[in-house]
């Protein structure tokens, strides 16, 4: 089986921090892979922008030492890596004063009837002061678009002055705030799982479904975000964008189409419909930990503080209870839970049914376990049923629980795209649906706001927790002690 490929129309792509880690890593991979799979048309571009003086030969001995460090080496066809390059431009441009805008300008009215994509692969703290530069330097037109990275704000109120900076030069369907993990393919799949196959549906509410849980653990620590880190915290940087997004997905109702307004609308009721998490409560409902010494990787790791070389009670790890008040799912609670230096590097999403009401199974049959559906989103993206069957052979009945799999590497033969390569795509197409409107954001704000505030008014501590483990002890408490437990890893 293989995949339709459909182009994109021309483009010219300006990436400012196209020097930085994230354009390096992630951006200009993807948009090579989006050249390799036939995507590209003619005549694209790609200019990266920074302070940094450096010549377009030079950037493109950056973009090829990128290619070779991040991609397979079967990949890099030297013809397709030559043309890559021939895409390749740069400009030195200062957001704070006019030093290359007006080189900037030259070359991009060069394609000034193609779709204009400006991503700010930057600090938040200057999206403003580029936004007003590209207005005043005139390289708006009719088909430009802007991409802005998280973090929108550290608060309701710093997200709302972020939205209304961008909002002055931009109007809401030329802004597109990117979540990379709404561009897996798993999670679009979560979409497909539920609207597409009767099974599900009618068993996707509270009468069916116990609970559920999501997890997005990493086994890195700080890794060079030193900076930022210490100032966010988990729930700024993991909860308020990346799960709230998946938990919208599991709970949002039907939609009409997949029309972005559509879909955005049902993400919107989700957020609004959750109960708020207050200082009366916070302690029991939520977890804060801090990661100290351990071992990861096969090897001993520092903890966070001696990793930062300062005292710090920034959470690196949070648990939290969620419940949604809406007919759907009164009283299924969400279990959220998100980690640096956890036991391994795992994100995945677990739907628990309830339990059948009666067995007519004898003792001897063993213990029969709840029904769940694991919706793994990495590594090894796929989706595990697990059903109750008898054991095979003669004996008498003897169940066990045993899970239907599908691994997208097993049951697809075709190469499974980064994120990033969909939702640069999707820019381009000026397709919104994988992308987050400034409502949602701030919705989302308005929740995780007051357990910040809460965290601080009670003075709730970041809990020490071993680095290579699942977290503080206090985490598995929180489900515990409502007679669940955490998903084990299978």
């Amino acid at each position: 089986m293989s995949s339709q490929i459909i182009p994109v129309e021309p483009f010219d792509y300006v990436v400012f921090g196209g020097t930085g880690d994230l354009a390096e890593r992630k951006l200009l991979p993807a948009l090579f892979h989006r050249q390799l799979a036939g995507q590209l048309t003619e005549p694209t571009r790609i200019i990266g922008a920074s302070r940094t003086a450096m010549t377009h030969e030079e950037y493109r001995k950056f973009t090829l030492d990128a290619l070779h460090e991040h991609l397979k080496a079967e990949e890099l066809d030297e013809a397709e890596v030559a043309k890559f390059l021939e895409r390749v431009h740069y400009i030195s441009v200062d957001a704070k004063s006019d030093q290359g805008w007006e080189d900037l300008k030259k070359l991009l009215d060069q394609g000034k009837d193609i779709v204009r994509a400006f991503y700010l692969a930057v600090s938040p703290s200057i999206f403003g002061d580029i936004a007003d530069k590209i207005r005043d330097h005139k390289l708006i037109t009719k088909s430009t678009r802007i991409v802005v990275e998280k973090p929108i704000g550290r608060d309701l109120a710093s997200a709302q002055i972020l939205n209304d900076t961008i909002g002055k030069v931009f109007k809401e369907d030329q802004i597109f705030r990117i979540d990379h993990y709404l561009g897996k393919e798993t999670v679009q799949n979560l979409m497909a799982l539920r609207f597409a196959n009767a099974l599900y549906e009618p068993l996707w509410n509270s009468a069916h479904i116990d609970h559920v849980q999501i997890t997005v653990a990493e086994s890195v620590g700080l890794e060079g975000r030193v900076t930022y880190y210490d100032k966010a915290g988990a729930l700024r940087d993991m909860v308020q964008n990346h799960i709230l997004q998946l938990l919208c997905l599991v709970a949002m109702e039907a939609p009409s189409s997949l029309d972005a307004e559509a879909v955005r609308d049902e993400k919107l009721k989700v957020l609004r419909s959750l109960k708020p998490i207050t200082p009366a409560i916070v302690e029991k409902q939520t977890v804060r930990g801090q990661y100290r010494a351990g071992a990861s990787a096969g090897g001993a790791v520092n903890g966070y503080q001696e990793e930062l070389g300062a005292v710090s009670d920034t959470e690196t790890f949070v648990a939290i209870k969620a419940e949604i008040n809406n007919w759907r799912w009164a009283g299924v609670p969400f279990y959220l839970r998100t980690g640096k230096r956890l036991a391994t590097r795992m994100s995945e999403i677990v739907i628990t049914f309830k339990p059948i009401p009666h067995s007519i199974f004898g003792e001897n049959a063993g213990r029969i376990e709840a029904n769940k559906l694991v919706i793994r989103l990495q590594p090894d993206e796929g989706v595990k049923q697990w059903l109750m069957i008898k054991d095979p052979g003669p004996g008498g009945m003897r169940l066990r629980h045993v899970s239907l799999d599908m691994s997208f590497a097993q049951a697809f033969d075709v190469r499974n795209p980064d994120a990033y390569e969909r939702l640069l795509m999707d820019v381009i197409r000026s397709n919104q649906t994988l992308f987050m409107r400034r409502d949602e954001v701030e919705a989302a704000w308005n929740w995780c706001d007051p357990i910040l505030k809460s965290w601080e008014e009670i003075g709730q501590k970041a809990q020490g927790y071993t680095s290579g483990t699942w977290g503080p002890s206090q985490a598995i408490a929180l489900i515990e002690r409502d007679g669940r437990t955490w998903h084990e890893i299978d």
